[in-house]
């Protein structure tokens, strides 16, 4: 018996045999090829038929993961339709004169390597995407399946890495765990693990020779143990047992209030990607929506997404919701969360520059057209409006601004549109130490914890050589939190957390006790949350 040590991305505990992936690239022949207009037809059917396997990855993810784990599968449609991309392999059967599956491999290397060099951690995972999409163009040319291989039993999937399209395609009724060599805990595949409610690690320096064995995946402390023995099997076993007990009584919280021993209230609300959300929001029993992320309207497009588009989307969660509040935060993409046809230059330091509200104010014809949207459906439930990375109480001023023109038109006009509740996210240290004049303009706050520990800290939440500092628990981030509590009840605006810390066991009383009135989290985080809550005095 011996263990390995990795970093957990979802926790839990499996127990079962082990299954290493072995990937080796598909075997690339060079040949000369005789008719080059031939090869490049050849090649624009294979990168069809490529975007038609996407496609269908999307559909299948939508509804086992819905839409924020389902993205990547857009983004590799749109890096396989990438000019750049196309032109290279192009350039390369045509100069060389040579098939395309070696033109493919070719680009691939190159690409790969150019990702690889950034400084940026999100820019590096893509030289990930780019060998899955190139390896998946290679199959589809050389007439393969590109699927990950499968078993017929249930398996702790052990390999260097996963790609999204692997991930998506296993048969999870057969998976125990992953484990992964190499990865982030920011990346598409970890994403996709957690939505998915799998134990996984990253960074396990694990040999060949653990295929076939059995071992436990200790999601809890990070570890997996090959060939347990006898008295470490049974602890495990009984750990098992007591956690499964623990989620049949986690059900029983279904339907309860979530209210502290005293009598204090929280309102325990779900964050969400988009509409294929929505059936894990109700199966966990939350009281609301506290973040609707609605940049994934986006983000799935290849232009703006119509005012119809936006509306249908919005009023198709208010009325799931049946009454309950949807809070939907305004168009937030920039930093890590780029779209070509917005056209935006590139930044030598992106999470600080151009994005969010900035953008929204900047182009008032994208503005315009999502406030409409969310107006007009505001009518068909109960929904309220985030501002994101504000800074100032002018941007809040001139954003409630453009609500109440386009609220005018619309009445003008005989559309029908309620009256959302206002609010805005508290993600920057300015926005903090501004909360008590920020109070006076709306009715609730939003604690983004995730970029608010960024910028308080002056550390890249994407850089995994600072996760050893990166202090979610440091004391200025929990002044901050009970100085914005402090400062919105001054003037009767509730306030809440979206950000990670919102579902961290640790804090759940510290953030009762300083007067927190929302947490939203993700859906399989309620309930739990519920039951420790429901402890409290």
């Amino acid at each position: 018996m011996y263990v390995l040590k990795g970093k957990t991305v979802f926790a839990g505990i499996a127990i079962g045999r082990v299954n290493v992936l072995k990937k080796e690239r598909s075997n690339v022949r060079r040949y000369r090829v005789e008719n080059t207009a031939e090869e490049l037809e050849r090649l624009k059917i294979a990168l069809e038929s490529t975007d038609k396997e996407l496609e269908a990855l999307y559909e299948k993810a939508l509804k086992e993961v819905g839409e924020s784990g389902a993205m990547i599968f857009d983004v590799h449609r749109m890096m396989l339709q990438d000019q750049d991309y196309t032109d290279s392999i192009e350039n390369i059967i045509r100069g060389q004169e040579v098939n395309s599956e070696f033109a493919v491999a070719v680009t691939s290397d190159n690409f790969a390597e150019m990702f690889s060099a950034m400084d940026d951690e999100y820019m590096k995972a893509r030289a990930a995407d780019i060998k899955d999409i190139s390896e998946r163009l290679i199959s589809v040319l050389k007439g393969e399946s590109g699927a990950a291989e499968d078993s017929e039993e249930p398996v702790i999937l052990a390999a260097e890495d996963l790609s999204p399209s692997e991930t998506v395609q296993l048969d999870k009724s057969r998976i125990l765990a992953f484990v992964t060599k190499y990865g982030s805990s920011n990346s598409h595949t970890a994403i996709l693990a957690r939505t998915m409610s799998i134990p996984a690690l990253i960074g396990v320096d694990f040999s060949e020779e653990i295929d076939g064995v059995t071992a436990i995946v200790d999601g809890i402390r990070g570890e997996i143990i090959i060939e347990p023995d006898a008295e470490t099997l049974a602890k495990y076993r009984t750990m098992q047992k007591e956690e499964a007990e623990k989620k049949k009584l986690l059900k029983e919280m279904k339907g309860k209030e979530t209210v502290t021993k005293s009598g204090r209230k929280i309102r325990l609300y779900s964050n969400i990607g988009g509409t294929g959300d929505l059936p894990a929001v109700l199966e966990n029993d939350a009281e609301g929506i506290g973040l609707f992320r609605s940049e994934f309207l986006y983000l799935e497009k290849e232009d703006y997404p119509t005012e119809e588009e936006q509306f249908a989307a919005y009023k198709t969660v208010a009325e799931s919701m049946a009454g309950k509040l949807v809070v939907i935060r305004t168009l937030d993409i920039g930093a890590d969360k780029q779209i070509d046809y917005f056209g935006l230059d590139k930044e030598d330091n992106p999470a600080l520059g151009y994005r969010a509200i900035r953008i929204c104010l900047d182009r008032p014809e994208v503005f315009r057209t999502q406030l409409r949207a969310l107006l007009r459906a505001s009518a068909y439930g109960n929904i309220g409006i985030m501002f994101p990375m504000i800074i100032s109480v002018d941007e809040v001023r001139r954003s409630k601004k453009y609500i109440e023109e386009i609220s005018a038109e619309l009445k003008a006009s005989g559309i029908a549109c309620g009256d959302p509740e206002i609010g805005v996210m508290i993600e920057t240290p300015a926005s903090v130490m501004i909360s008590e004049e920020l109070a006076k303009e709306v009715d609730f706050f939003s604690i983004g914890t995730n970029d608010l520990t960024q910028y308080t800290l002056a550390i890249d939440r994407q850089n995994l050589k600072l996760d050893s500092i990166n202090d979610t628990h440091h004391p200025a981030i929990l002044r901050m939190i009970k100085m914005v509590v402090e400062n919105g009840h001054k003037h009767n605006t509730w306030v809440g957390i979206c950000g990670e810390l919102g579902a961290d066991p640790e804090l759940t009383k510290t953030f009762v006790e300083m007067g927190i009135d929302e947490l939203s989290v993700s859906p399989n985080f309620i309930l739990p949350l519920r039951k420790a809550i429901r402890s409290l005095e």
